[in-house]
């Protein structure tokens, strides 16, 4: 991981304020991007790997998460099948991934 990375998701962390999270997958491409907060600048994608991509501010902000070959990276089951779970309220859901 790049040392702007790590800054940066340090800070992201470390950010006490309730953010609501996306999930989207769009099982065409085998594509997931995980919304951390809406974009409200301009943002630098920077490659973390082959598989994954993530978009930053220049204040450290972090967007968003691309993960390509998304069932593999969410590590879905057998099926295809990625589990979600709300560990505070003891629910979860099931989302079909491409396999």
């Amino acid at each position: 991981m790049s040392s702007q990375l790590f800054a940066a998701t340090s800070r992201y962390l470390a950010n006490e304020q309730e953010v609501p999270v996306k999930l989207t997958y769009d099982p065409r491409y085998n594509v997931a991007y995980i919304y951390l907060q809406q974009k409200t600048a301009q943002v630098e994608t920077i490659q973390v790997s082959d598989q994954m991509n993530v978009d930053i501010a220049p204040d450290g902000t972090i967007y968003g998460i691309e993960l390509l070959n998304a069932n593999q990276q969410l590590g879905a089951d057998s099926q295809g099948k990625l589990i979600v779970v709300n560990e505070a309220l003891g629910e979860s859901a099931e989302i079909q991934l491409a396999l």
